[in-house]
């Protein structure tokens, strides 16, 4: 038997409420859309965010979808991820929408949007 003492170390991660991405991507390129698996979505922009804590992503998701216009191409509540799609306009007023929410109303710390 080992008489060394062991060390046993707990690590837990406890994220703030905060938005720490918000990106439109106007005019992807097909490839990237079908390696997005949204090859039936006519996409003339992209809206990426990253949300914690991760469940409210789904906050993120109902708010982007009433915002209007734009499609949700993927929601990850285990990761905080949101991806919307549609033309650019709808997108960047869902995404605008989403930081206005959780941002103004819920007291999440945000982030301005960044384009490309």
């Amino acid at each position: 038997m080992d008489n060394q003492q062991k060390q046993r170390i707990i690590q837990e991660f406890v994220p703030g409420k905060q938005i720490t991405l918000a990106h439109i991507i106007a005019n992807p390129v097909q490839e990237l859309c079908e390696k997005l698996g949204m090859i039936d979505m006519d996409n003339e922009a992209i809206g990426v965010m990253t949300i914690t804590p991760t469940e409210a992503v789904i906050i993120g998701a109902d708010v982007a979808s009433k915002a209007g216009g734009v499609s949700i191409a993927f929601v990850d509540r285990f990761n905080g991820s949101l991806v919307v799609s549609g033309d650019v306009d709808a997108v960047e007023s869902s995404v605008d929408a989403v930081l206005d929410v959780l941002g103004n109303k819920m007291h999440f710390d945000t982030v301005p949007i960044t384009r490309t």
